[in-house]
């Protein structure tokens, strides 16, 4: 054998750098998008966001140029290169006219929804024996002071020892964030000094003193520990008696809901047993949990729908749309060298396909939403029960696009419309057929489901064979394990755990 020479023709797919970027603009969602354009600005000094995003007053181009501008020109002028390449004074670059609709159709919801959110994610909702006035002060503590602080600041108030305070400190920092004590008292002895001397009796009277602290609850070992405080701090009555008397021997069942046990048990008849039962559900089994730091999760929608003269359309929201253009100092210094090259008209390049891909990348995501929009009308009119299937191929056979591509767009990418705010993956879904030929999207069968469980008889809860039997003279054809797969995936309970007194 001997070395040897061969030419070979072949085909390969190779990807610029313009549409790497394009495709990873493209998969980001509005809050990394953000992130890296900020890294670009700061990384690209011909890069810059309009002056009139930010209400600032953008300088002409007559101006002065800034110190920074006016190195750069020194630099140029210094500088000498062969090749020549046309620069173009590109002063603005902006998006276009059709997306800066204003964002004034949902911002009254959305307020009233993040309202309501907020009250039910501090407890203030249903449930709360609690006036307004103190729901807000809760809201208020929430935000302000930990648990562990709440209890150092009632423990300064109270005329214990140097050594009680010691041991009710440790068993402060040993709760866990809902309030409970998850450890055993004897794993908290080894982390007293052996100098003290501490015996078990002592903790176990610091843990009495910690579950009078203020929530009542706080400090329990186990769930039933935790009703029991708070039932205990109840005035006494024959309702506060007997959910006592279900808390301690009758938990399990209760869990259960078999409350022919519970009255056989217990000797209580339906009344009593119903008034205990609400009683019990009135108690707040996470005690610390109204102190825990609330986490926000903003969502600015990239598109929104609106219904104009019968049709529903979708519209770019400007507010999730970032505003950026060329340094119009540094386009004039690289227009007036054009025989110059080097980083900076590196720099304008790319800041040009920042640009275009920013654009591209919205432009692609109105393309979409509309194509869903148009499918999906029936849902924006009717709601979830008109869900209509929909696969990401028919999206892409219509659009001619990609199926990665549409995949790329509707992840992480938010609609809103006047029935709320919903990722566009959501209106994607699996189907199931129908005695007519048809299909059905399971979407629209989770909503049936709920409206089902929702309406029927506390009493006689209806079954997962039962539902299945009930959508079948709909025409819905639904095996009975996937109800339980639809209903497990909503959250409702089975037919056992549904059952009311």
């Amino acid at each position: 054998m001997k070395p040897s020479l061969q030419l070979r023709l072949s085909q390969q797919l190779a990807l610029t750098p313009q549409l790497q970027q394009s495709i990873k603009l493209l998969q980001l969602s509005t809050l990394e998008l953000n992130t890296e354009i900020e890294r670009m600005l700061l990384e690209n000094p011909l890069l810059e966001r309009d002056g009139a995003e930010e209400g600032e007053d953008v300088a002409p181009m007559q101006d002065v140029p800034t110190a920074e501008a006016a190195t750069a020109a020194s630099e140029l002028s210094d500088r000498h290169a062969n090749g020549e390449e046309d620069f173009e004074p590109q002063t603005t670059v902006e998006m276009p006219d059709t997306i800066t609709e204003a964002y004034d159709s949902v911002s009254d919801d959305d307020i009233g929804e993040a309202a309501e959110w907020r009250a039910e994610a501090t407890g203030s909702g249903s449930g709360s024996n609690d006036s307004d006035d103190d729901s807000d002060f809760q809201e208020f503590q929430a935000a302000s002071t930990s648990l562990r602080d709440h209890l150092e600041q009632q423990l300064a108030l109270m005329p214990f020892s140097d050594r009680d305070r010691a041991l009710i400190r440790l068993i402060i920092e040993a709760l866990e964030d809902d309030g409970m004590l998850a450890q055993e008292l004897e794993e908290l002895l080894p982390l007293i000094p052996e100098e003290w001397e501490v015996e078990l009796e002592e903790l176990v009277t610091a843990l009495r003193h910690v579950q009078h602290f203020d929530p009542v609850g706080i400090g329990a070992r186990s769930l039933q520990e935790c009703l029991l405080l708070q039932l205990k701090a109840r005035d006494k009555s024959p309702t506060r008696d007997l959910a006592m008397g279900i808390v301690e021997h009758c938990l399990e069942q209760l869990a259960a809901r078999d409350f022919v046990k519970i009255r056989r048990r217990l000797g209580c008849d339906d009344d009593g047993l119903r008034a205990a039962h609400e009683l019990i559900c009135s108690l707040n089994p996470h005690p610390g949990a109204q102190f825990a730091p609330l986490e926000a999760r903003y969502i600015v929608p990239d598109v929104i729908v609106r219904k104009y003269r019968g049709a529903w359309t979708a519209n770019l929201n400007p507010e999730a749309m970032p505003k950026l253009r060329i340094h119009r100092v540094y386009a004039d210094i690289l227009h007036q060298n054009r025989g110059i090259s080097g980083s900076l008209s590196t720099q304008l390049q790319e800041a040009k396909w920042l640009i275009k891909n920013v654009q591209q990348r919205f432009d692609t995501i109105l393309r979409v939403s509309q194509a869903i929009v148009e499918r999906q009308r029936q849902f924006f009119d009717h709601g979830e029960v008109a869900m209509r299937p929909l696969t990401l191929r028919e999206i892409a056979e219509e659009l001619e696009l990609h199926e990665s591509t549409v995949s790329r767009v509707t992840t992480q990418k938010y609609l809103a419309s006047t029935r709320g705010i919903y990722e566009l993956k959501y209106f994607f879904g699996s189907h199931v057929s129908t005695d007519t030929g048809g299909a059905c999207s399971a979407t629209a069968i989770r909503a049936l489901i709920r409206q089902m469980v929702a309406g029927e008889d506390g009493k006689k809860p209806l079954s997962d064979a039962k539902i299945a039997e009930m959508l079948g003279q709909q025409g819905i054809v639904v095996a009975r394990r996937t109800i339980a797969k639809y209903r497990e995936s909503l959250n409702i309970p089975p037919v056992s755990q549904r059952k009311t007194i």
